[in-house]
């Protein structure tokens, strides 16, 4: 029995510190796209729009803002798949559970990742699928992490925020993706790399995590994934040779352990003034993230001058609880907007800090409420 518990303790930390992986080096990628435009623009991706312009002195220059428009169509139709099917990517992983809602994430998140390794600047267009695979594949990758916090009781928040802060954090994956371009490795081999890490996912998805759900609050020796001893209810399981019904598995505990039936139903939550006040205060703070992203490759290229070498550059209590984390991200989105609106350079390092920063706040606060 110490074994089992053991065991089974061991489990729940390996779960989460995976977890926590992936979120922090796969899952919110995608956000990182201002980083991976300047391998793209160095590649040529949609070079074929920039045309020659004369400026009032006559001098010649390179106008490249039909390149700058696609690349942002990019993100906006990938920004805009993330957002528009999280609603069937939800009643994907309640109607069949964990494994398969995973699966067709890793499938998705693969097949972007094979879209970019194979896609060159002839194949330009390959970018639209590509990212918007990456972005429905990450979310799903996240979803299906969440709920690990019920692994942990108390600190179930706790675990949800970590969790939410790593899936923002995660958009320094393509900007160490450019640093190794700049070393000498190629973009289709990177890619090639990330492809090959599903299996590392595909594995964790069978092996730490349940077929279904993690259920909350958490039953009594629930267990999951790999299996060091019997628990209770495989010592009930018996052979349907000797005429005896099987137990549950391990994965549907025992009626007794089940919880009670919520309060309040979907359609009373769907329609209460919180959360749709929540969906109105959520969009216009994630708008303004989004079109920070879409549009921080022409700002930073107009305030260097096209120089490269410039520009590296639980309810009441539960309820209170809340007003100052949602106080506290307002406050760091009119800073960052702020530092953000200000055309000074050196001062995008603070933007770049503060906008980081205001993600984890947003979606984690977000994710607890």
């Amino acid at each position: 029995m110490l074994c089992l518990r053991s065991c089974s303790n061991i489990r729940r930390w390996l779960t989460f510190a995976t977890g926590l992986v992936e979120c922090l080096c796969f899952a919110g990628a995608v956000f990182g796209w201002a980083s991976l435009v300047f391998v793209l623009k160095s590649e040529g991706y949609f070079g074929s729009l920039c045309v020659n312009s004369t400026t009032i002195n006559g001098t010649q220059t390179l106008d490249c803002r039909g390149q700058d428009e696609q690349f942002s169509l990019v993100f906006t139709i990938a920004s805009f798949m993330n957002n528009f099917l999280t609603l069937p990517n939800g009643f994907l992983f309640d109607r069949f559970g964990t494994t398969v809602a995973r699966l067709f994430g890793i499938f998705l998140y693969t097949m972007g990742t094979l879209l970019v390794g194979f896609s060159s600047a002839v194949l330009s267009n390959l970018l639209f699928p590509a990212m918007a695979f990456l972005a429905v594949g990450g979310i799903l990758l996240l979803m299906t992490n969440m709920q690990v916090g019920n692994l942990f009781g108390a600190r179930r928040s706790t675990v949800i925020t970590l969790y939410n802060g790593a899936f923002d954090s995660s958009s320094a994956l393509f900007l160490i993706i450019k640093l190794l371009y700049e070393a000498g490795i190629s973009l289709r081999v990177l890619f090639l790399l990330l492809s090959a890490c599903s299996v590392l996912h595909v594995l964790r998805t069978f092996f730490l995590l349940p077929r279904k759900f993690i259920p909350y609050p958490l039953p009594e020796q629930y267990t999951y994934g790999i299996s060091c001893g019997q628990s209770k209810s495989r010592i009930l399981e018996s052979s349907t040779e000797n005429g005896i019904v099987k137990a549950p598995s391990e994965e549907a505990p025992l009626e007794a352990d089940i919880p009670a039936k919520p309060e309040k139903s979907f359609r009373e939550c769907l329609l209460s003034r919180f959360f749709f006040w929540h969906v109105v205060w959520l969009s216009v703070m994630q708008l303004r993230h989004y079109l920070f992203i879409g549009t921080l490759n022409p700002m930073l290229q107009r305030l260097t001058d096209g120089e490269p070498s410039l520009g590296e550059t639980e309810h009441e209590a539960d309820l209170r609880a809340l007003v100052l984390s949602l106080a506290l991200t307002v406050f760091q989105c009119v800073l960052f907007s702020l530092c953000a609106t200000i055309p000074s350079l050196p001062l995008q390092y603070a933007t770049f800090i503060l906008q980081v920063l205001n993600r984890s706040f947003l979606y984690g606060g977000n994710a607890a409420s």
